[in-house]
């Protein structure tokens, strides 16, 4: 064991968990209507909670496991039995390494909650969760990260996928499985209302920065060069893809928002996770400058030409700066276009048709939507019985 390492990596894991508690929840709960921000506040720390019981019951076992098959870990290590304080992941103890990767389990599918909040019911919310981090995002991580088919000496053969911080096994993942349910769940019968407190949004995003540090220069599991040049890079595409974000929109539209700026914040952050620890920080600077007019006009391609209401743009920030910084990877030389784009689609393929399935056997389950009534009165009095605001608009 590392002592460094082990330190630097404890410090990351609560910097991830605070990513998605309270970081997620504010950005999140700031761009819905006033009614309506208690069921994301609820929505996210449920996930919080179910996630982290399921990845230490069966998540961990599926991405990290022993198993050699290539599709799975198997269920030699199912809620951690036999396992120590003693017992080590490379310098790491396993315990550590556990919740570090329990954290990524976490705000996974918590960023999927963008697509279907004011609308959606919460047992729906809690059993496509649980499922779809079983399903969809543990066998990927096993591919990628647990030395599956996808990894080195996988089908790509001697070099597999470069994916350090999670472009192709967080962002792809989740923004493909937004995009999907956002279509099936239809729009909201009220788009027209403005982000209730963009307060929120901004210190959301700020938590979401600062997290990401832990999130990207914690992937490096080692408190040496590789972590800081992780983080640095990190720092960098952020930054950059805020003032394009915000320039793009001067020059579409005669004024830049903080909530467009901070949306690029989050656009640079998810662009630049997959190459963090592979490019320096002239390429990160190119990744976020291009992030930040690429991911706003995907969200204009999403939602006023395709009109899905992807309600907070998660396929458009998260999923398309996660393909786009996977891609970048190759075009910088760092690893191959064919184990790049075949992962990509392998992944893509696989994440649409798991979690199309999920719906259709969810919803038969527990309903999919809440009704018109509870839609108009707002998911935090007419769920959960509460209330933020006296006269919530």
């Amino acid at each position: 064991m590392n002592g460094a390492d082990t330190a630097w990596i404890i410090v990351a894991t609560a910097l991830v968990l605070f990513m998605t508690l309270p970081g997620l929840a504010l950005f999140y709960g700031g761009l819905v209507r006033a009614r309506n921000v208690l069921s994301v506040f609820m929505h996210c720390y449920a996930i919080a909670c179910l996630m982290s019981v399921l990845w230490f019951a069966l998540g961990y076992s599926i991405a990290f496991g022993g198993g050699d098959s290539g599709l799975w870990g198997g269920l030699d290590k199912v809620l951690l039995l036999g396992l120590s304080a003693d017992d080590l992941a490379g310098t790491l103890p396993e315990v550590l390494f556990f919740a570090f990767q329990m954290t990524f389990a976490i705000i996974t599918p918590a960023l999927i909650v963008g697509a279907y909040v004011e609308r959606v019911g919460f047992g729906f919310v809690l059993l496509f969760s649980a499922l779809w981090m079983l399903l969809v995002y543990a066998p990927v991580v096993h591919w990628i990260w647990g030395g599956g088919m996808l990894s080195d000496g996988g089908i790509f053969g001697e070099t597999g996928v470069r994916d350090f911080a999670g472009g192709i096994v967080v962002h792809e993942t989740a923004g493909l499985a937004a995009l999907l349910l956002a279509v099936f769940l239809g729009p909201r019968r009220n788009k027209t209302t403005p982000p209730h407190n963009p307060g929120f949004v901004m210190i959301g995003a700020a938590m979401l920065w600062v997290g990401w540090f832990g999130f990207n220069g914690g992937s490096q599991l080692a408190a040496d060069g590789g972590a800081a040049m992780a983080l640095t890079v990190t720092h960098l595409s952020a930054a950059t893809a805020s003032l394009t974000w915000a320039l793009w929109e001067k020059i579409k539209f005669g004024k830049a928002s903080l909530v467009g700026m901070v949306t690029g914040t989050i656009a640079g952050l998810a662009s630049i996770t997959p190459a963090s620890g592979f490019v320096g920080p002239v390429e990160a600077l190119i990744i976020g400058a291009v992030a930040g007019v690429l991911c706003q006009e995907a969200v204009n391609l999403i939602r006023n030409t395709l009109k899905i209401d992807d309600t907070l743009d998660v396929f458009a920030v998260h999923g398309v700066g996660g393909i786009f910084g996977t891609i970048m990877i190759a075009v910088f030389g760092a690893g191959s276009f064919a184990a790049q784009l075949g992962s990509l689609a392998i992944v893509g393929v696989f994440t649409v048709v798991v979690t199309v399935v999920l719906i259709f056997v969810v919803k038969a389950i527990t309903p999919l939507r809440v009704d018109e009534e509870t839609e108009h009165s707002g998911l935090d009095i007419m769920v959960h019985g509460e209330r933020a605001y006296d006269h919530a608009s």
